[in-house]
């Protein structure tokens, strides 16, 4: 170690590294509260020549590395558990000049989320990838990570909105991936075995960005409901309505309550319902969008119900959404499970894990949310007071046992947007089979032989 140490003391800034307590203790975790952080030593890098000469250094020297952006994951997945050495990308922050003829924006992986939002705007344009934690997730990790987020049912995952990247091995080798080429037919797409690879295949370190137009007119609905059964019902009314829909969000009375306690918001109903739909739509239709409402409150599909007048109001109907998972996190110890099915499958599955958690776990504290069009479910199970950490985990692991068996039964998948990082790797054969483990090591083998880059992740 102490060769490799004087090694870099001599070839980078002497900011390049930190061994600082406060420092290693941040950027060795992300939003997972399971694993402690234990790495050896952070770097932080300003560009893709210091990430390449650092991880053949690494290589060299047989020293593990674990890629660092915003650490705003659920799944273990940036966590620095075991001595690794930290490689954060918060230094390369980078947004070139957006190109309003191609729409598309080049940037350095770690460029936040919103942050681009914001530059995109500027020229009328788009980055359709958007999530509560915008503020701090980096553009590097929602790539490697393949994020979801809110609004998936207009414009798909992050897959869809990267032309190329800029992608560097553990042994320090620079690939250049597709550019700024909207067509290139030209064998097997490299590019796409980075997205959503978390992190174990190589180091992203520069994406250019797909964008599209700004939306047209935006309409924010709440509705209030007795069921989730009957957010299932509005969803179907909505897919038919009169309108492009934008976004689906579904939240529980429980989710509610500990919004109101953590921040002081809760939805504008008299009495909190049972289950709460934020709907975002696209230039609705004025007059068929009144009949379509009217239609639904006579029919009974809603108790509630409320337009957002502004862009102000419209903001804190999404307040009330996108402080849901902060909530529960600061009002509690929430187990987490991003799961997905078929949008097909929805209903029954729906039904059948109501019935499992009220028959099996009928003390335990239940928040559900999420955003339902794209078939994607948040179950978190909030730890009783009395229970130990220790006895409240163990607890929850049967029941991850229990629902990913409902949800293999229907080919659903175990992580729906946070991956599978440390957390889910024993339940990875309940979504992908034998034979696409296999290639997964194989192409794990090819890129990182030596096994040192995300050590330990989703294999």
């Amino acid at each position: 170690m102490q060769a490799f140490l004087d090694a870099l003391a001599r070839e980078f800034p002497a900011d390049f590294s930190s061994k600082d307590p406060t420092e290693l203790a941040t950027y060795g975790k992300d939003w997972t509260k399971v694993f402690s952080p234990a790495p050896s030593l952070l770097v932080r890098p300003r560009t893709t020549d210091e990430v390449s000469r650092f991880l053949k250094l690494a290589s060299d020297h047989g020293l593990p590395v674990v890629p660092s952006g915003g650490r705003t994951g659920l799944a273990g997945g940036a966590v620095a558990a075991k001595g690794e050495i930290v490689l954060s990308l918060e230094r390369m922050r980078a947004i070139h000049a957006v190109d309003p003829l191609a729409l598309t924006v080049h940037v350095e992986a770690g460029a936040i989320t919103e942050a681009v939002h914001h530059a995109c705007a500027e020229h009328g344009l788009f980055w359709p990838v958007d999530f509560a934690s915008k503020g701090s997730s980096q553009v590097g990790g929602n790539i490697a990570t393949n994020a979801g987020g809110v609004r998936v049912i207009r414009y798909g995952l992050t897959r869809q909105w990267v032309l190329g990247l800029t992608v560097v091995t553990m042994a320090g080798e620079r690939m250049e991936l597709n550019g700024a080429l909207e067509k290139n037919n030209t064998g097997v797409d490299l590019r796409q075995l980075f997205i959503g690879s978390e992190g174990i295949l190589g180091v992203i370190t520069e994406a250019t960005l797909k964008l599209t137009r700004q939306p047209g007119k935006v309409d924010v609905f709440l509705f209030a409901l007795d069921s989730l059964q009957g957010v299932l019902k509005l969803f179907e009314e909505a897919r038919r309505g009169p309108f492009t829909m934008m976004a689906y969000e579904f939240f529980t009375e429980a989710c509610s309550r500990r919004l109101e306690k953590h921040r002081g918001l809760r939805p504008p109903f008299e009495k909190l319902p049972s289950h709460c739909v934020l709907l975002e739509v696209e230039d609705a239709k004025p007059g068929a969008l009144d009949g379509w409402l009217a239609s639904l409150f006579e029919r009974g599909l809603v108790l509630d119900g409320t337009l957002a007048a502004d862009v102000g109001q419209q903001k804190a109907l999404w307040a009330l959404r996108e402080g849901i998972s902060e909530s529960l996190s600061a009002t509690g110890l929430p187990h987490k499970n991003d799961i997905a099915l078929p949008v097909a499958k929805l209903s029954v599955f729906c039904g059948e894990l109501e019935t499992l958690l009220a028959s099996r776990y009928p003390d335990w504290e239940l928040c559900l949310f999420g955003h339902i069009g794209d078939g994607n479910l948040h179950v978190n199970i909030m730890k009783p007071e009395e229970m130990s950490k220790e006895d409240f985990f163990a607890r929850t692991h049967d029941v991850d046992r229990d629902m990913f068996g409902l949800v293999r039964s229907h080919k659903g998948s175990v992580s729906a947007e946070h991956g599978i990082g440390l957390l889910k790797k024993e339940w990875l054969e309940y979504t992908r089979s034998p034979m696409e483990i296999d290639l997964m090591r194989h192409l794990k083998a090819a890129l990182d032989p030596k096994g040192l880059l995300n050590p330990g992740k989703v294999l």
